[in-house]
């Protein structure tokens, strides 16, 4: 079975995880990527900002935006009023120390006898990392990337002031890749939260980080495309909608900040590709502030899960499915959103839901994508029924799914 599902392009690992360098908090994608747009609903894609409304920062929602017209200086005058807000977060992960392979073949335990050092006897290392994030709270909230902060046992926050606090990580989701932290300070600086609704390529992009360790480094573009699906950034596992930038971004801007050109925060920077220029990816706003306020408020997020793997329909895609024996699905329509596996034992399998059911609606929204499908998948709330209508045998049928929490195993 496993070829077959291969041959149409899925991931049939529910959550494959970016690739990380280092521990320099930064992600570098993947080269490749599938051309064929599939996902699996384990925990679907974030909402996207059009389904969202706006935000507004608690701590500064009465300060005057930024005029952009004929002022040669709003970038500047941005980052002026954001920069201050915005943290450096150095992070300590314990590496255990191994014998090199060579010294673990028996002949040298047999030469060495008692003289051979156990592993565990060997010096732990410390690898530490940089990355940044920004400040919601005036007394101490502070929001970045999960991936930065991942297996750490000490966090730093220094502020742009110079003052450095012991951070807390409160909680990390790895799914959104966001995590949220907490100091002990009060009257802080902080950001002004936008929105991503009216969000247009072409629009102006600012980021404000701390890459390869150069402290409050601003670099300035455009938005170059928004909607970025997990896939087509090479991150299957992130349920994400992501917003390109050409705005340079390089290791260490994870969890800094991403800016409109009215000073406004927009997406949390998150990810590059590494075998390109110009190609820098954010978590949009509203994504990361409702992972943020989860997380503060109960340590952890509960992605809606259904159980299915699925893939996108088009004339090349229906004739590969019918060809495919080991499938053993017959398919009659050239679009649309085709079940290819019910995992055993999930929501889907004890709703009824089947191989080569044909996705219409969810949640009473029309879907054409495996995107639009996990979008209203995670607007669902987790044990309540959630109206799945499906084509099958030339009929449509209406089929209600209680999603339950994704597994623990699934999320890493």
């Amino acid at each position: 079975m496993s070829s077959s599902f291969q041959q149409l392009g899925l991931y049939t690992t529910l959550l494959g995880v970016g690739c990380g360098v280092g521990f320099v908090g930064h992600y570098y994608l993947a080269e490749s990527q599938s051309s064929a747009e599939s996902a699996a609903i384990t925990a679907p894609s974030t909402v996207p900002a059009a389904l969202q409304s706006p935000l507004e920062s608690t701590a500064q929602a009465a300060i005057p935006l930024i005029p952009t017209q004929g002022n040669p200086n709003f970038i500047a005058e941005a980052v002026q009023r954001i920069g201050p807000a915005v943290v450096r977060i150095d992070a300590a992960r314990p590496i255990s120390s191994e014998l090199p392979e060579t010294f673990q073949h028996p002949l040298f335990r047999r030469f060495f006898g008692e003289d051979m050092p156990p592993p565990s006897s060997l010096p732990e290392r410390v690898e530490q990392g940089t990355g940044s994030g920004f400040i919601l709270s005036r007394d101490g909230e502070i929001i970045t990337n999960a991936h930065v902060v991942e297996g750490a046992t000490e966090v730093t926050v220094t502020l742009k002031d110079g003052r450095a606090f012991e951070g807390e990580v409160v909680g990390a989701d790895s799914v959104t890749d966001v995590a949220v932290i907490k100091i002990e300070a009060a009257d802080l600086p902080t950001v002004t939260l936008g929105s991503t609704e009216d969000l247009i390529p072409g629009q102006w992009a600012i980021a404000i980080g701390n890459p390869l360790g150069l402290d409050n480094t601003v670099t300035a573009g455009i938005i170059s495309a928004i909607g970025r699906t997990s896939y087509q950034v090479g991150v299957p596992g992130k349920r994400v909608q992501f917003i390109q930038t050409d705005a340079a971004i390089n290791p260490g801007n994870s969890g800094g900040p991403l800016l409109n050109d009215r000073g406004q925060v927009i997406g949390i920077n998150t990810a590059i590709r590494a075998n390109a220029q110009g190609l820098g990816f954010a978590i949009p706003i509203e994504t990361a502030k409702r992972i943020a306020d989860e997380l503060f408020n109960t340590g952890e997020v509960q992605h809606p899960y259904l159980g299915v793997q699925m893939v996108n329909l088009t004339p090349e895609m229906r004739q590969r499915i019918n060809e495919d024996e080991e499938l053993g699905i017959e398919v009659d329509q050239d679009e649309g959103v085709i079940i290819v596996r019910v995992m055993e034992g999930t929501p889907a399998e004890a709703a009824g839901l089947e191989r080569g059911d044909v996705i219409k609606r969810v949640n009473g929204q029309p879907v054409s994508n495996a995107t639009e499908v996990q979008t209203q998948v995670e607007t669902s709330e987790i044990g309540e029924p959630l109206t799945v209508v499906i084509y099958r045998d030339g009929r449509e049928e209406s089929i209600e799914v209680k999603p339950t929490s994704l597994p623990q195993d699934l999320r890493d």
